[in-house]
């Protein structure tokens, strides 16, 4: 299992966005990264120069977003669906896409499953539970097909 350190993570993203910009060859890793960056555009200037970002400090009370867990929480989040892992999670994506008409929002309604997840395994000391994960991605798709008003016809 790859698990790399905070301050790796945090070059890995720099390093990515530094490439990108400069037009050199990117890695397939890098490559699903820069997508995520670039739709990200609040996050650039976190990404422009790596010992700020390695120093940074996001605390969530006084509203900083973390960039960094935000896109690795990305990144993973296409490898589970790249791999159906854990199994039903791509189906459950794709009916919050249909539901939410964008891939990206999407995501960002599965990241916040993902921390639920994270959160009771940490609390818990139980190992992560994937039916769980899915069922929360499942409900979030049928709470926004419950709230969303039927088009009018003419």
């Amino acid at each position: 299992m790859f698990a790399p350190s905070q301050p790796e993570v945090r070059r890995f993203f720099c390093e990515t966005y530094r490439k990108s910009r400069a037009g050199a060859p990117l890695t397939p890793m890098e490559s699903l990264a820069s997508d995520w960056i670039g739709l990200h555009p609040e996050y650039h200037a976190d990404l422009q120069h790596i010992d700020a970002a390695l120093a940074a400090q996001f605390d969530v009370s006084a509203g900083r977003t973390n960039p960094f867990l935000h896109l690795s929480m990305h990144l993973s989040i296409s490898e589970q669906l790249g791999i159906d892992q854990p199994r039903g999670i791509k189906q459950a994506f794709d009916l919050l896409t249909a539901q939410l008409g964008s891939a990206h929002d999407a995501q960002h309604e599965v990241m916040e499953c993902l921390g639920e997840m994270i959160w009771h395994s940490q609390r818990s000391g139980a190992p992560p539970d994937g039916e769980r994960y899915i069922d929360c991605v499942r409900r979030r798709a049928s709470a926004t097909s419950s709230r969303r008003v039927p088009r009018s016809i003419g």
